[in-house]
C-alpha cells in the first residue's frame, strides 16, 4: 500500500468531523448571528480546504474556498445570512460528504463536479457586489478579493495592535509516513487564526518535500494560545510548543480600551502533549468486531471449562479457570465498553432533516435534542439511523401544523420536536415528542376501511391503540396527496421492523390537539446477554431474561379454551399460553409457566423444567437457514450443545 492510500483513511476522518461541525454551525448560524458558530464554521471550512489541497482533491479544494468567500461577507458584517444562501451552503455541504464518501471509496472526487454549486455561490458574491451590505457601501472588486483572505484580516488587526505574536515550534512524529501533508494541515490551520510572519521552513520548501519533521514559525494572532496550540495538534503531531514574544507579550500586557484582559494560558510541557495524543487512537471497526467475536468465543470455551471442571473435581483445575473466568470478564466488560457509541453520532445528523422538511412543507419547527452522550452499542446503533430519521420526517411532516393553523388553535406559530435519550435499567429509551395536533384516530379508521385493511364494522369496534398500530401497516399513510416527503406509505413498518430486529419495541402515545410521542426501547447491546435456559420436551431453549415478567407453577386444570386459544389466569389476569409445538414438540410434564411480554402484551409458554440463568453469546441464524419467526439467533453452551434463543417480538400468537 503507498504512503498516498494509507494517509487516505486519516484524511476521510479528520474531514467527515469537520464536515459535521460544519453542517451544524451553518444551521445555528440560520437563527441568527453567532461569532462562536461563524468561527467554528471558518476552522471547519479552512481545514476541509487545506487537507483537500494537501492530497491533490482540486475540486474539494475549489468549492471550500468559494465558500470561504461567501461566509466571509458575512464574518465581516457586509452581507447579511438568509435562508437562500443557507440552501446553497447547505447544497455544498452535500456535496463535500459525497465527495468524502467517493474519496473513500478509493476515488479523487473529480466525479462529483462542484461547477453547479460554485456557480450559485458566485451569483450570490456579484448580487453583494451589486447591492452592497447592509448600512455599508460595498467595497471595490480588488478589496473584497483580498478581505476573503483570513491573513489580511488579520493583517489589519496586526496593524491595529489587537493581537500578540507568538513563537510556535510544531514537530511531527517520526513514525508519520507523509510528514509534509502532516506540516502543511497544521499551518493551515494556524493560517485560519491570525498571519504567519515567518516560517522555516517554507511552504514551497516543504511541499517540494524538504522538511525534516520540524516547522518553526512566528504567528501574529488575538486568537490566544490555547486556540493556537488546538490549531497546531493533531494526529501524527507529537509536540506543540508556543510562547509569546517579549516585545508582544509587553504590548498584550498593556490593557485595550474596552478589552478585557485575558488571562495568562497556563504552560503545558511537551511531554505532556505527548501523552495527551497517545490516549486517543483510530482504530478501523471491522478489527473491533473481529476482537468481539474472539471475545465471544472465549466467553462459550469459558462455560465449556467450567463444566469439565465441575465434571472431573480437580481442585489446580479450578483455581486456574477461576482466574481465567475473571479475566475473560473483565475482557468481555472492557470490550463492551469500548463499542459503545454515543447517540450523537446520529442525533447531530437530524437538525437538517428537521430544517429541510419544515422548510418544505413551509412550517417553522424549534428542534431541541437531549441526552446525546447515552451510549449504545455499535450493533444496536447501525440499525437505528433509518427508523429515527422516518419518525423525525413524520414528526414534522404529519404532526406539526403549518403556523396558520397552530395560531387559530392558540398555540404558537412555531412547532416544537423533542428527541431525547435516557437509560432506564438495562435498555435506553428514546422518545420523540412534538406538540402537533396528534394522530386522527378516526382518519386512521377511514383510511384501513379504504384500503380494505379491516372492514367498517370492525373499525367501528378499534380502540385507540388497536386503530394507532393499523399505522404501522405496509402501505399504510394518512396522507391525502403524495409528496417528496411522504404519502407512498413507506415509513412506520419500516421503523417496526428495524426496531424489532434490535430486540426492541416501539410505543405511541398521542393526544388529540397536543401531539404525540414515540417510544423506543432498545438493549444497550446484542451480542451478549442473560438468558434462562429451559427445557421442553428433553430439548433445551433460551429465554432473555429481559423478556421475563414471572415464573409461575402450572396446572393444566386451571386452563381454559377461549376461542382457538388457550388461556390461564394469574395474579386477576387471564392470559394466552403460547404451546411451541411446532417448534420444539409437544410435552405432557409441563410444570411451569413463563410468563413473558412483548410492549404491552403478555402471554405464558409452558415449560418442563428451568434449568438457571446464565450469559450467553447469540449467534445470527445462517443466511442458508434465513430468516425463523419466534428465533433470534442460537448460542452455544459449555457442554456443545446448540441451542435456540428465543425472540419473544416476532414468536407467532
Amino acid at each position: 500500500m503507498s504512503e498516498f492510500e494509507q494517509y487516505r483513511s486519516l484524511f476521510v476522518a479528520e474531514s467527515r468531523e469537520n464536515h459535521e461541525n460544519l453542517v451544524n454551525y451553518l444551521l445555528a448560524l440560520e437563527k441568527g448571528i453567532d461569532q462562536t458558530a461563524i468561527d467554528e464554521i471558518f476552522r471547519s471550512i479552512h481545514t476541509l480546504k487545506g487537507a483537500s489541497a494537501s492530497m491533490g482533491f482540486a475540486d474539494m479544494e475549489r468549492l471550500c474556498h468559494t465558500m470561504e468567500d461567501a461566509l466571509q461577507l458575512i464574518r465581516s458584517g457586509s452581507a447579511e445570512m438568509s435562508e437562500d444562501l443557507g440552501n446553497v451552503l447547505l447544497s455544498c455541504t452535500d456535496l463535500i460528504e459525497e465527495m468524502l464518501d467517493d474519496i473513500e471509496t478509493g476515488g479523487d472526487s473529480s466525479s462529483k463536479n462542484p461547477d453547479k454549486q460554485v456557480h450559485a455561490l458566485r451569483i450570490w458574491l456579484e448580487a453583494q457586489d451589486t447591492t452592497g451590505g447592509p448600512d455599508k457601501p460595498r467595497e471595490s472588486p480588488e478589496h473584497k478579493t483580498e478581505s476573503c483572505e483570513p491573513e489580511a484580516v488579520q493583517v489589519e488587526d496586526a496593524e491595529q495592535g489587537t493581537g500578540v505574536e507568538y513563537t510556535m515550534t510544531i514537530i511531527v512524529s517520526p513514525d508519520c509516513m507523509m510528514k509534509d501533508v502532516r506540516a502543511m494541515i497544521a499551518i493551515q490551520n494556524l493560517e485560519a487564526l491570525g498571519t504567519i510572519r515567518s516560517l522555516q521552513p517554507s511552504k514551497e520548501e516543504i511541499d517540494e518535500g524538504k522538511f525534516d519533521g520540524t516547522a518553526k514559525l512566528t504567528i501574529f494572532s488575538d486568537a490566544g494560545e490555547v486556540a493556537l496550540r488546538t490549531a497546531a495538534q493533531g494526529s501524527e503531531i507529537s509536540t506543540v510548543e508556543i510562547q509569546a514574544t517579549e516585545e508582544a507579550s509587553a504590548v498584550a500586557a498593556v490593557p485595550t480600551p474596552g478589552k478585557k484582559p485575558a488571562e495568562p494560558d497556563r504552560k503545558q510541557t511537551a511531554a505532556a502533549d505527548k501523552n495527551r495524543e497517545i490516549k486517543n487512537l483510530r482504530v478501523d471497526i471491522s478489527q473491533l468486531d473481529h476482537i468481539m467475536n474472539l471475545v465471544e468465543d472465549l466467553v462459550i470455551n469459558r462455560g465449556r471449562l467450567k463444566q469439565i471442571a465441575e465434571e472431573r473435581k480437580i481442585k489446580e483445575m479450578d483455581e486456574a479457570i477461576s482466574m481465567v473466568e475473571r479475566s475473560v470478564s473483565e475482557l468481555q466488560n472492557l470490550m463492551m465498553i469500548i463499542r459503545m457509541i454515543p447517540l450523537s453520532h446520529i442525533f447531530n445528523r437530524l437538525p437538517r432533516v428537521v430544517r429541510d422538511v419544515a422548510q418544505y412543507d413551509h412550517k417553522e419547527v424549534e428542534f431541541i435534542m437531549e441526552g446525546g452522550d447515552t451510549e449504545l452499542d455499535r450493533s444496536v446503533m447501525d440499525g437505528l439511523n433509518d427508523p429515527l430519521l422516518h419518525l423525525i420526517r413524520n414528526a414534522v411532516n404529519h404532526g406539526i401544523e403549518d403556523p396558520e393553523t397552530r395560531i387559530k388553535a392558540g398555540k404558537p406559530g412555531k412547532g416544537l420536536v423533542r428527541l431525547s435519550a435516557r437509560r432506564d435499567r438495562d435498555n435506553v429509551i428514546i422518545q420523540l415528542t412534538d406538540d402537533g395536533a396528534g394522530i386522527n384516530v378516526e382518519k386512521v379508521k377511514k383510511k384501513a376501511v379504504e384500503k380494505g385493511l379491516i372492514s367498517p364494522e370492525a373499525a367501528a369496534t378499534l380502540s385507540t391503540e388497536e386503530a394507532i398500530d393499523l399505522l404501522f401497516q405496509p402501505g399504510f399513510s394518512t396522507a391525502d396527496t403524495i409528496t417528496d416527503i411522504s404519502g407512498r406509505g413507506v415509513g412506520l413498518d419500516v421503523v417496526r421492523r428495524s426496531i424489532e430486529s434490535l430486540k426492541g419495541t416501539i410505543k405511541v402515545e398521542t393526544t388529540p390537539g397536543k401531539g404525540s410521542v414515540f417510544e423506543l426501547l432498545l438493549p444497550p447491546t446484542m451480542a451478549i446477554v442473560d438468558v434462562m435456559i429451559v427445557r421442553i420436551n428433553n430439548k433445551r431453549l433460551a429465554i432473555p431474561i429481559s423478556s421475563i415478567v414471572e415464573v409461575a407453577n402450572f396446572k393444566k386444570d386451571s386452563m381454559h379454551r377461549i376461542g382457538k386459544g388457550d388461556v390461564t389466569l394469574i395474579r386477576d389476569e387471564v392470559l394466552q399460553i403460547l404451546w411451541l409445538n411446532e417448534m420444539i414438540g409437544g410435552s405432557d410434564h409441563c410444570e411451569i409457566l413463563i410468563v413473558v411480554q412483548y410492549q404491552k402484551r403478555k402471554c405464558c409458554i409452558p415449560v418442563d423444567a428451568v434449568e438457571g440463568k446464565q450469559e450467553v453469546v447469540v449467534k445470527p441464524l445462517s443466511s442458508f437457514i434465513g430468516t425463523t419467526k419466534g428465533i433470534s439467533g442460537v448460542t452455544i453452551l459449555g457442554d456443545g450443545d446448540v441451542v435456540p434463543v428465543l425472540d419473544v417480538n416476532t414468536m407467532e400468537e
